[in-house]
Order: C-alpha cells, then structure tokens, then sequence
C-alpha cells in the first residue's frame, strides 16, 4: 500500500486522515522563492505557519507527520529544532541544488529525524549518485511541478514519459530508500487522469504521493455522496486492480501513458507559440 499525502493543517481533516490506512500527513512550510517560481501556475502556496506543526501531530495516532521547511538557509536551524520539538516525524528538504546543501541540511538535523530529499532541480538529479548516501536520507520524492520548470519541459510529467523517474526509481531503491513523486488527481480527472498517474507509480515501485486538492470538493454537486473517504477508497481499489496488471499489461500503459503525456506536452507547446506570436 503506498503512503498517500495529504497537504494540510487542519486538525479536523488530520483526524479524518488519520483514521484511513496507509496516510501521511504533511505540513508544509515552505515559502521563500516559491511564488517567484510557480507565478502564473494553478499551485499551492502555503499559508502553514511553524505552531501547525505541534496542532497536526497531536490528532494522530498512527498517521506519520512529513514537514517540508525552507531551502537552506541562515535560520534553517532553528527552523529544524522548532519542527522537530513539535513532533515531526520527518522533515524534508526542497529546492536544493547541489550534494553539499543536502549533507548540511543532514548536519542540522543530525539524526533526530528522517530526512526526506525533495528532488525538484536539474542540479539535484544531475547529481543524484553524489548525494543519495547522505546519512539519515529515508526518501527521495521527485517534485515534479518544480522540475519540469527546471528542466525546461511544457508539462509536468513530461520526465516520466522521457524516462528520467525510471532511472531515479531504479537508483534509489538500489540504495534502499523509498521513493515517490508528484500528485495525483482524482481517478477520471486531470490532463493526466489519476488512474493513469497510478498506473506509473506502481509500475516504478513508488511508495509515495501527494493528493490533489481535487479530493476536496465540499460545495461540488454530489459532495455529500463523494466525500474526502470515498474517493480515496476508490483510489485504494483502483490500487489493487492497477497490482494485478500482468508485465505485458503494465508495458501497454507505460507506451500508452507516454503517448498521451506527449500529445498534452505538443499542445502547451502549441499554445505557448500561438501565445507568443
């Protein structure tokens, strides 16, 4: 069963989260440089403040707290030994470039936490096989929103059709980490349906995904039938369907995927042009 995120810092919704299997809560921190990057895109930005923290993590009891804080920084110390005395289970780095940031962020956190590597720059896949032994790294997670941007693709999932996930998949759990990346819609919905994005992510061995906020619908027709429960019970059917696929099948999605992730890519970049022109 893989771990599913959930983004947030409601109590109440932590509650809910904490009752389904296979959930992990994840406070998000991060704000520098973040609405510089994403300008203009349909992304989250986090209003989560450092008390959300200790607020989360008092309703579960069997759910694991993820806390995402700032790029290295000057104040990245105090960041850490905050998160970590309100009972961060693991804390993640973003945005980092080079080996040595991830080791110096490893320093500060000095084994009081499992770290999680947020892969989201060219110069952090570039260099992955020079950072991936980082003492107390647990996870690699591919932040696909951030590097599509930095590798210069149209569509977010434009690394997985090109191959770049497998080889991250790969690496990774040869070092025996987990892995994951990205969000996932609802199963019928996105440029990229969800069912396909789970497809791919079983087929990688991915442990790990963010959900959308397409999961949360409260004043949409039928809400009260398609709850926040019941769309990610469909989500674990669809899981359990998706592990049955024989290898033949599984090969048909992954062309079939890569297809459909092209022809989205040729018409942003359509658009993009026509825009332009």
């Amino acid at each position: 069963m893989m771990d599913l995120l959930q983004i947030t810092n409601d109590p109440v919704l932590a509650r809910r989260c904490d009752a389904l299997p296979g959930m992990r809560l994840f406070v998000d921190l991060e704000i520098h440089g973040k609405a510089v990057r994403q300008a203009g895109r349909n992304s989250f930005i986090t209003t989560h403040q450092i008390q959300d923290v200790g607020r989360v993590k008092a309703q579960l009891r069997r759910a694991r707290l993820m806390v995402r804080v700032n790029p290295l920084h000057a104040s990245t110390p105090a960041e850490i030994d905050a998160v970590i005395a309100q009972g961060a289970d693991w804390v993640m780095l973003p945005m980092f470039q080079t080996p040595d940031e991830l080791r110096t962020f490893s320093r500060i956190v000095s084994g009081r936490a499992p770290i999680v590597a947020l892969l989201e720059t060219a110069g952090a896949l570039h260099t992955l096989d020079d950072w991936i032994g980082t003492p107390g790294l647990c996870e690699v997670f591919v932040g696909l929103n951030d590097l599509h941007l930095s590798l210069g693709c149209q569509f977010m999932f434009e690394p997985l059709a090109q191959g770049l996930l497998d080889s991250v998949a790969h690496r990774v759990s040869a070092h025996g980490l987990r892995f994951g990346f990205g969000g996932i819609a609802r199963l019928g919905e996105g440029l990229l349906p969800g069912r396909d994005v789970l497809a791919e992510h079983l087929r990688l061995g991915s442990q790990a995904v963010i959900l959308s906020r397409t999961f949360h619908r409260p004043d949409a027709p039928g809400a009260a039938v398609h709850t926040f429960e019941a769309e990610v019970a469909s989500l674990r059917s669809a899981e359990r369907v998706l592990r049955m696929r024989t290898p033949g099948q599984v090969d048909a999605d992954r062309l079939r995927i890569s297809a459909l992730i092209g022809s989205v890519a040729a018409s942003m970049a359509l658009r993009t042009a026509e825009s332009a022109a």
